[in-house]
């Protein structure tokens, strides 16, 4: 590895703790949905690793515990978690043209929510090997949550187990809140889109569409007017 993206890796790694702390808090949960569910430690290791999305496995254990079909399950996977296509996408216009289809795949394999908000805000190209040392970290933190879960959640007060998941949410503020006070159209791009997912939670018009398809409606929306009213002039 070149000491570049060794670096990089590093960064990732250190990066990536917070984004570790808050998948341990939230897999708990999820390990506790799973035994309620019937399913064993390892067999919540091995779905957390292979889905890495709280909703997404949080809809799949309560499928599993309901005697749901595949075809089911896969659907709602699939309708779930749309989202990351598009952050797929995105994250694809940021790394070197070059960059071989392997470590593709592998970002694309882990991404999330959270390891998204992270890549997207930095500078210049991005070097998947940053990628690389956030999973490393996060991911682990997220299987053995689940199984911790599995194994001790039940003897642990809900109330604990809610009060560990706020630090995602702090997670999520630090991501958002300094390229707002930078960018003033950023700023308002965010309160639009608080604004808007507050309404589409609360309309009865929107009620029968999954929040996985109302994130891309809205991203979509909201990315195509910022693009239009307020282009950004690519450097050379």
């Amino acid at each position: 590895m070149k000491e570049k993206h060794l670096d990089n890796f590093v960064k990732g790694l250190k990066n990536g703790i917070p984004i570790a702390l808050g998948y341990f808090a939230v897999a708990f949960t999820l390990g506790i949905q799973a035994k309620n569910a019937g399913i064993t430690a390892f067999q919540s290791a091995v779905a957390s690793f292979g889905l890495h999305a709280s909703a997404g496995e949080y809809i799949a254990f309560t499928l599993f515990g309901a005697n749901a079909t595949i075809f089911v399950m896969v659907m709602m996977e699939v309708v779930a978690n749309a989202r990351y296509l598009l952050m797929s996408c995105a994250l694809s216009q940021k790394i070197p043209a070059d960059t071989p289809i392997w470590k593709r795949l592998i970002m694309g394999y882990f991404i999330t929510d959270e390891i998204f908000g992270v890549s997207i805000l930095t500078d210049g190209k991005l070097d998947p090997y940053y990628n690389f040392g956030m999973a490393a970290v996060a991911s682990p933190a997220w299987v053995f949550g689940t199984v911790f879960g599995v194994v001790l959640g039940n003897f642990l007060p809900i109330s604990v187990v809610s009060a560990l998941s706020v630090g995602l949410y702090g997670m999520f503020i630090a991501v958002i809140i300094p390229p707002a006070r930078k960018n003033k159209i950023v700023a308002v791009l965010i309160i639009i889109s608080f604004v808007a997912s507050y309404i589409f939670n609360k309309l009865a018009l929107f009620s029968a569409i999954s929040s996985g398809v109302k994130i891309i409606i809205l991203t979509v929306v909201i990315s195509l007017g910022a693009a239009i009213l307020f282009p950004v002039k690519e450097e050379k």
